[in-house]
């Protein structure tokens, strides 16, 4: 569970929360059932619209990449192509298809096996690039979704409230509802202004980051099998992939790497 999107969502939603508190108000008056209908079921409806289905079936996973930290480690990839890389320096390429079944990202096993095949460098980058774009593109995808969401959800919000402000034109006869008709009117606006901007938009920026991190990692994989198919130094290519690392981790990792060469 990603500590971040959770936390986010507590201290926004518990702000608002805590301002009707303290403005004395009842949470009753900001509930309303036709326009809660109106602005999700109209938000969804927009979208789908916007959408085909197959996209619409990788929602769930989508959200889950929001809620839940990557399963790459970047300290971790490197770790795997070092010890790749002193095993192809000692026992050659070929030797590295033995451990393919111990590699789980399928991107690096795709790459290793290239690399295994003997197939030229510079096809094994195209083809790995290539694989990065699509990898991308799917991600920008699940982005845009949830930036859609974002910008439809206002929209029907106003006009929620713009229906709920005619309603209440047709019916003038009551003066003394008038007040509590235009307070009602105006919750839709609140429903699609909030959902947008402490829901959706923020799910499509926290994708964004997450497939920021991903290009990253994929391309620090793509970078250090390239450089074990040049017959690199191990050292060399730890040295290649650490600049791929946070200043604090890297030095965190620089550390432990030190640590484990004294003790050793």
């Amino acid at each position: 569970m990603d500590i971040a999107t959770v936390a986010g969502f507590a201290i926004a939603f518990g702000s608002i929360m805590l301002s009707v508190i303290i403005e004395g108000g009842s949470f009753s008056h900001y509930l309303s059932l036709p326009a809660f209908v109106l602005v999700l079921g109209g938000t969804t409806g927009a979208v789908v619209i916007n959408t085909t289905v197959d996209q619409l079936k990788m929602v769930p996973k989508i959200v889950r990449k929001a809620f839940f930290a990557p399963k790459d480690n970047p300290v971790t990839v490197i770790d795997q192509i070092v010890r790749l890389a002193e095993k192809a320096r000692r026992e050659g390429l070929l030797s590295l298809e033995a451990e393919l079944e111990g590699v789980d990202d399928m991107f690096m096993k795709r790459g290793v096996q290239l690399v295994v095949d003997a197939v030229d460098p510079e096809l094994v980058r195209a083809i790995l690039e290539n694989d990065l774009e699509i990898m991308e593109a799917r991600h920008k995808l699940g982005e845009n979704f949830f930036v859609g969401l974002g910008g439809f959800a206002p929209t029907l919000g106003i006009l929620g409230t713009v229906m709920g402000l005619v309603h209440m034109l047709a019916n003038l006869e009551d003066p003394s509802g008038v007040s509590q008709a235009i307070a009602g009117a105006f919750i839709a606006t609140l429903y699609g202004v909030g959902v947008a901007n402490l829901v959706f938009l923020p799910i499509a920026g926290k994708l964004g980051v997450r497939s920021k991190e991903e290009t990253q990692i994929k391309t620090m994989i793509m970078e250090g099998i390239l450089s074990i198919q040049a017959g690199d130094n191990p050292r060399i290519i730890e040295e290649k992939l650490k600049v791929f690392l946070p200043p604090t981790l890297r030095l965190a990792y620089e550390a432990q790497k030190e640590k484990e060469r004294v003790s050793a």
